[in-house]
């Protein structure tokens, strides 16, 4: 997180706004510029952009005294938001989602492609508003993959900026090769937080259950903030 340039895309609804308010509580701590962005589909559209994006700036300084840039884009959000990103050299996108069943247009699934689609770090947040002190709790699944040092930097960026503990967690495995190479990939991290100097913990997860569902009840049971989640290309 070295530059700090971060794109907010909003759709302007309540969880839009929510994304924008996490994106200014980071912005504060880690002295980084806000770029809000919405896209629309046609030219005529852009009228009206540019003015909820205008009353939004000025909320923003209102309520937060922070000031944004704002753009406004005829195109598409999964072209766009990565075209941009990469055009301003973006440290982090920091968006809103409205769940797999959401009707506005930045929906789970959707949010997912535009993940998968640019190369920069995202946020991405639903409904749940960030604490005054940002964000203590950081879940850290790790699994098969080998863990990469830039998945665990941006953890200890965020965990630095926010003295946050992070918590990882692992499979539970009853093959002993798999369970060792998983082993060696906990080491990995739990040495790399040492050496950073950052709290965690450490935790094995059920064998009868999924992953999948033993981190999200994992993260509902300590109350975590974050979650993060490397996006491979082969996967």
């Amino acid at each position: 997180m070295e530059k700090k340039v971060f794109l907010v895309p909003t759709d302007f609804s309540k969880v839009g706004d929510c994304a924008l308010r996490h994106a200014v509580k980071v912005a504060e701590i880690s002295n980084a510029s806000i770029t809000l962005l919405h896209v629309v589909g046609k030219q005529e559209m852009l009228g009206d952009a540019r003015m909820k994006l205008k009353l939004a700036k000025q909320r923003t300084l209102e309520e937060h005294n922070f000031e944004v840039v704002t753009v406004a884009r005829v195109g598409s959000i999964f072209e766009d938001i990565g075209d941009l990103a990469e055009e301003l050299e973006v440290t982090l996108v920091i968006m809103g989602t409205h769940g797999l069943r959401g009707m506005q247009f930045i929906t789970g699934s959707r949010a997912l492609k535009i993940v998968t689609s640019a190369p920069t770090p995202f946020i991405i947040v639903q409904e749940k508003e960030i604490e005054e002190n940002g964000y203590d709790d950081i879940v850290v699944p790790l699994d098969l993959h080998k863990e990469t040092k830039q998945k665990l930097s941006m953890v200890a960026d965020m965990a630095k900026y926010f003295d946050s503990r992070v918590h990882l967690i692992v499979p539970g495995e009853s093959d002993e090769f798999l369970r060792n190479q998983i082993a060696r990939n906990l080491n990995y991290a739990e040495s790399f937080f040492e050496e950073m100097d950052i709290a965690y913990t450490s935790k094995i997860g059920s064998r009868k259950k999924g992953f999948d569902d033993t981190i999200i009840e994992y993260a509902a049971e300590i109350g975590a903030d974050l979650i993060s989640l490397m996006n491979l290309p082969e996967i």
